[in-house]
């Protein structure tokens, strides 16, 4: 493990895992999803270990970086930026699952990369504020705060309830209340026109750069949410792997790893 600081003096740690073999393309960058840590990318790790320079670290507020005052969508991004810039990566691909889907959109969009792949998160969050704001009395409570957590991501789990994998990542889980009620405050504290918004300024340098986008669903984003997102990343691919729930490259990570290469390579 190593650390830097982000531009508010925020710890981040992160790894920097050289290539066991001779690879010397485009690193990869891992980012994890709320109260989650770099860890849960250990499968994903074992597998393109020996290919490629992977990066992945923990966010702020998570695994074992340090604590904030600001969870929100600019100083996250800001995060992984930092980790880039502290560990020299020159264009890499950058791959977030959940929370991170969103944070390596905005990236993608700040900073030069070869790709961009989001797993199982829309980006119409006006839509996912929705759902945030239905259980905001329980997520504002301490006391029902864990409980409503631990029901979110069980609801969510898909093909991976049940599973040693799915126990180490609920085993690993680190839900603070005060991060993830930063993390989701402008989704329950914005009208949802405000939160489309602020999606469209975070998108808005793809009108102007050419980034390969791949958004892979195990949740069905909805119908149209192709078309929505073609809108603002011009070629931006989305993909469902039907029934997968929240966690699709957990589930499948040898199918993953490969859909990742041949995204890649194409």
């Amino acid at each position: 493990m190593a650390t830097t600081t982000a531009a508010d003096g925020t710890t981040l740690a992160y790894d920097d895992l050289a290539p066991a073999g001779d690879a010397d393309g485009p690193a990869v960058v891992l980012v994890h999803g709320i109260t989650e840590n770099r860890r849960g990318w250990d499968p994903i790790v074992d597998r393109l270990g020996d290919s490629h320079r992977i990066v992945r670290l923990d966010l702020r507020g998570h695994g074992e970086s340090g604590m904030a005052d600001r969870y929100d969508l600019e100083a996250m991004t800001g995060d992984v930026v930092a980790v880039c810039t502290a560990t020299g990566l020159e264009r890499p691909h950058l791959v977030g699952h959940s929370l991170g889907g969103v944070l390596v959109s905005a990236a993608g969009a700040a900073m030069p990369v070869t790709s961009v792949v989001n797993v199982d998160q829309p980006l119409k969050l006006e839509e996912f504020g929705d759902q945030v704001r239905a259980f905001e009395p329980q997520l504002r409570d301490p006391d029902t705060f864990p409980v409503v957590m631990g029901a979110i991501f069980e609801q969510m789990a898909g093909m991976l309830a049940g599973t040693d994998e799915f126990a180490r990542i609920t085993e690993s889980r680190r839900p603070v209340q005060e991060v993830v009620l930063g993390v989701w405050d402008l989704l329950m504290t914005s009208p949802p026109e405000e939160v489309a918004a602020s999606v469209d300024a975070a998108l808005a340098a793809y009108a102007s750069v050419d980034v390969p986008y791949l958004s892979l669903f195990g949740i069905d984003p909805g119908d149209g949410y192709d078309g929505w997102l073609a809108s603002k990343i011009d070629g931006a691919v989305t993909e469902i792997w039907a029934d997968h729930g929240h966690y699709p490259h957990l589930v499948d990570p040898d199918r993953f790893v490969e859909r990742l290469e041949g995204f890649w390579s194409s």
